[in-house]
């Protein structure tokens, strides 16, 4: 089985693949489960706050104005206990949190402070402390931990095949195939000035190709020819439900198969909502609206082995807390964590809510981080697929012997 070590124009250029591991974990299998477990990337950084909102904070209507969501908005919010609401464009992940399949992490954030995507996704992925440490990633590593079962029907065409690219999280030496779905998302605005910004200063031919493809996209766009995906309006918001969806979909296809892996990963580019937000009504209730529409495919395409699984949602940062000049926010801190899963001992918000006033505020900016994601990482690894927790603080996420498992999860 060949394992891609892929440049950074191939970490960008290749998001939205899936990819997983093909054998039972063996002392799982021994307590008489079969645990599944996918974990989704939101590439961009998710608005933790525009997610999941502090409506019993009493500083919250203060800090976003108009913008903030509310129980008895325009658009109102789902209650989810007496302080926290969710966004209204995820009813599926609210019907799981009242049937006590889904939870939320809130004020959740890796340990890196800084605020640039490709570091921040090297730490979330890396499961290191600081970026650049290593060239694998945790979800292998713990892979690696695990002694699989024997399974005379697991063959390599029963495992995931599939992708060109495979991302940092589950790069390792521990046998991952990949797979991508043949519908692929247009690429957002954000993320093609981004990539001509980095190609500018690293490869300029590249550069150039990027930017003739943009001038057509605006001719086309004049010409009423076409529309951005992440903005609203018939087509865009339809195509990434679509694409979200059937990633999702093909994941509990793969998951759910009596012979299939039982781990696997994929990630959702978009999230950088720098202008235009829209977090009742627009781009990010879009995109919310999309990734609620992928957890309803994962629960329905799992049948009865929902009742064995976990998704985890996770991202590399937060945005700031405060709404920007152009109607958007910028990065941040801290964040939610996403769970979802018949496993799962949900129906609760798990948080040491920091507050969102001025003094509260980490560098008078951003949500302040008051649970670090690698004890949530940790919890489920440990308790749902049973990875030993010496290796998850030595192997896994080096250095983190500080930072013990949440318990309770599964």
């Amino acid at each position: 089985m060949t394992l891609h070590a892929p440049s950074r124009r191939a970490l960008l250029l290749g998001s939205g693949s899936l990819f997983a591991w093909a054998y039972l974990p063996k002392l799982a299998l021994a307590e008489g489960r079969d645990p599944r477990l996918l974990v989704i990337v939101l590439r961009g950084a998710l608005d933790g706050l525009a997610t999941v909102a502090p409506v019993g904070d009493p500083d919250w209507v203060r800090l976003r104005g108009d913008k903030a969501l509310l129980l008895d908005g325009a658009m109102p919010a789902l209650a989810l206990d007496s302080f926290f609401a969710l966004n209204p464009a995820m009813p599926n992940l609210h019907r799981l949190y009242q049937a006590k399949q889904a939870a939320i992490v809130h004020a959740v954030a890796t340990p890196y402070r800084e605020r640039s995507h490709f570091d921040g996704q090297d730490v979330l992925e890396s499961g290191q402390v600081k970026p650049g440490f290593v060239d694998t990633g945790w979800l292998n590593r713990a892979l690696g931990s695990l002694e699989a079962a024997d399974r005379a029907s697991a063959k390599p065409h029963n495992a995931f095949a599939v992708g060109p690219v495979t991302p940092l999280v589950v790069r390792g030496p521990a046998p991952v195939m990949s797979w991508t779905p043949p519908r692929l998302p247009p690429a957002a605005d954000d993320t093609v000035m981004r990539l001509l910004d980095l190609y500018n200063h690293t490869d300029p031919q590249l550069a150039r190709v990027i930017q003739e493809r943009m001038g057509l996209a605006a001719i086309a766009k004049a010409g009423g020819m076409g529309q951005a995906p992440n903005k609203p309006g018939p087509g865009g918001a339809a195509a990434v439900r679509a694409y979200f969806a059937e990633a999702a979909g093909a994941a509990a296809t793969f998951l759910a198969r009596p012979d299939g892996p039982r781990i696997g990963a994929l990630s959702y580019d978009g999230w950088d909502t720098h202008a235009d937000e829209g977090a009742a009504s627009g781009r990010l209730a879009s995109l919310l609206g999309a990734l609620d529409g992928a957890i309803g495919a994962v629960e329905s395409g799992m049948g009865d082995a929902w009742k064995e699984t976990v998704v985890a949602v996770v991202t590399e940062f937060g945005r700031t807390a405060r709404i920007n000049g152009t109607e958007g926010t910028d990065h941040g801190t801290a964040t939610v964590a996403l769970l979802a899963g018949g496993a799962l001992k949900g129906g609760r918000v798990i948080a040491d809510w920091p507050g969102v006033n001025e003094a509260a505020l980490y560098e008078k900016r951003d949500l302040k981080a008051t649970t670090d994601l690698r004890a949530v990482l940790k919890g489920l690894l440990k308790d749902h697929v049973r990875v030993d927790e010496k290796a998850l603080a030595n192997t896994v996420f080096p250095g983190s012997a500080g930072i013990k498992p949440t318990t309770g999860l599964v």
